[in-house]
């Protein structure tokens, strides 16, 4: 079995090596727009050739889109193109609804397969990828029933082989869903940096007072701008929905503290501890 890894990444690397730890006898093919990252991904072995697009599809028995949304909407319709019979596409996109359109307008749609796996970290690149980035995470498959019986078993096969539980949802849950609990998170970091860098011109104050609840807390706006930019267009109007609520509770959390309403402030953090519980009862599953 050959496997192309489109975007060698932290997502698609550490699917390569996770697999790779699987089946030793699997042939992985990288295709990446930047050659550092090609001899890197050959360096760290998570792949056992870099080729180009049209090479690596032509001797692929599964392919993986691990590319920013964007541009896993500009490749699909030419991978699906040129994927052979009964070879199979997974995307590993954080949004769902644009993508699943442009493969439900493709004559292929059964050989696709959309998917994504809720794991990652703040880095990037094939030096970032470890293999066990998926372990216990959950993976998404969207419109499962609009793909082939021996493509859907393949990727479930797989996903589950590298230790993740599998749900499904269309692509319109999904991209509601995320909005609120991936997309509005990074958000709220990215702002939060900002936030700091402006009004706290001192960097070396910064790096001393800064606790660890301040790191965990604006850790995310370490992610790759390349990736989480074409994520919020792509579904930005939950993404704007999900903000605008979140607004509307910074407003009311600011109205109390000016206020010096101490009740009214310790009665929002006392409902908002209630995600404790949530969290508590996912982590346990």
């Amino acid at each position: 079995m050959t496997v192309s890894i489109i975007g060698i990444g932290l997502l698609g690397g550490s699917f390569a090596l996770a697999i790779r730890e699987k089946y030793p006898k699997m042939r992985f093919i990288g295709v990446d727009s930047s050659p550092v990252n090609g001899q890197l991904a050959l360096a760290k072995g998570i792949v056992d050739e870099v080729m180009p697009l049209a090479d690596a599809l032509a001797q692929s028995t599964l392919v993986v889109l691990a590319t920013p949304v964007n541009v896993i909407m500009e490749l699909l319709p030419t991978v699906l193109d040129q994927l052979p019979t009964g070879a199979t596409v997974v995307d590993l996109g954080s949004t769902k609804g644009l993508i699943c359109d442009v493969a439900d307008a493709h004559p292929k749609r059964n050989q696709f397969v959309a998917a994504h796996p809720m794991a990652g970290t703040e880095n990037s690149g094939p030096g970032a990828a470890f293999r066990e980035l998926l372990v216990g995470k959950n993976l998404i498959i969207c419109d499962r029933e609009k793909t082939n019986s021996d493509s859907l078993t393949l990727t479930e096969s797989l996903f589950r082989d590298v230790g993740m539980k599998l749900f499904y949802m269309s692509p319109q849950e999904h991209d509601l869903h995320l909005a609120y609990v991936s997309h509005l998170s990074h958000i709220s970091a990215f702002a939060l940096g900002l936030t700091v860098l402006e009004k706290e011109k001192d960097e070396q104050a910064i790096f001393d007072m800064a606790s660890t609840g301040f790191s965990s807390t604006v850790r995310l706006a370490k992610s790759s701008p390349q990736m989480w930019a074409p994520i919020f267009d792509q579904n930005r109007a939950n993404v704007s929905d999900a903000l605008a609520a979140y607004i509307e509770f910074l407003q009311q959390f600011k109205q109390v503290i000016d206020d010096q309403n101490v009740a009214t402030s310790l009665d929002f953090m006392q409902r908002a501890n209630v995600i404790r519980r949530v969290l508590d009862g996912i982590e346990k599953r």
